[in-house]
């Protein structure tokens, strides 16, 4: 009978909702955390800067969106807005890939560069986007960062570049290449006439950038857990035939072994160059 009674029990079965019954979430209104999965209205990500609330995750921001959050208000000047990759290889759909990421980012190319004021210090700027070409460097992207360089120097504006890439820009070849010398030699000129460059690293830095213009900065930062590295792990693992450490290639891991001066909070940012500008601006007026 005990057998029986617990066969005849009625079975519970889950209701499936029909169309009707669903709610719709508009697209974009949530956004996951890449560090810890909790999910999080997307405005409220925003109001954060992009940084993880719970686990302090610092996702991708746009060249415009770093903007946004850095300079004073209607101070902002852009240079070299027109200029743009052309195809010197005639790598096939190349130009079609560039103008899918000018559409989708609403830049012409993967940095932005120009002037503006950062709590009232006036400063020359670049602004890589890995949202555009993944932030690879090309003939234009190195261009407009060499002709910034230039016009600080010439200005007698400090330069502050934020540098996202995941390296040189393989569809133009050996003239991508070509950008890290350029951009060097005209950081050199800027440091040798006593300019002042910082370089805040963010994730991804990698590839020629990390061993060219990202890494000569007077002072050299990074946002905390950016990967910045040369070649990738598995690369270095098979040459060497050991295995790294779990946190290689991390900010962290940099500052450790003396390749960054300090890892800055997002939500630091501002007031800490806002300090250096005018930490050396009192310094030069006092020569």
């Amino acid at each position: 009978m005990q057998l029986k009674s617990i066969f005849k029990k009625r079975r519970k079965y889950a209701t499936i909702p029909n169309e009707q019954s669903k709610i719709d979430v508009p697209q974009g209104l949530m956004q996951k955390c890449d560090g810890c999965n909790k999910i999080y209205y997307r405005k409220e990500m925003n109001n954060s800067l992009s940084v993880c609330p719970n686990c302090g995750y610092h996702h991708p921001l746009s060249a415009w969106e770093r903007i946004e959050c850095l300079f004073d208000e209607g101070t902002f000047e852009e240079w070299d807005a027109n200029l743009t990759s052309s195809n010197p290889l005639g790598f096939p759909d190349y130009e079609d890939k560039i103008k899918k990421d000018q559409e989708k980012t609403g830049l012409n190319e993967g940095v932005v560069t120009g002037r503006g004021l950062i709590n009232g210090q006036a400063t020359a700027f670049a602004v890589m986007d890995s949202f555009f070409r993944m932030g690879s460097m090309g003939s234009a992207i190195g261009e407009k960062i060499a002709r910034a360089v230039e016009n600080a120097r010439e200005q007698s504006l400090p330069f502050i570049i934020f540098t996202a890439s995941g390296g040189a820009r393989m569809q133009e070849g050996v003239l991508s290449l070509m950008q890290m010398a350029k951009t060097s030699v005209a950081i050199k000129r800027f440091n040798e006439e006593g300019g002042l460059m910082i370089s805040v690293m963010t994730h991804p830095t990698t590839g020629g950038v990390s061993a060219s213009f990202a890494s000569v900065g007077d002072y050299n930062f990074a946002e905390p857990g950016a990967l910045i590295g040369f070649a990738g792990r598995r690369i270095i693992e098979q040459t060497i035939r050991e295995k790294l450490p779990n946190d290689f290639q991390t900010a962290e891991f940099l500052l450790e072994h003396g390749q960054l001066d300090k890892i800055i909070h997002r939500h630091e940012m501002k007031g800490l160059l806002t300090t250096l500008l005018e930490m050396h601006q009192k310094e030069a007026e006092s020569w």
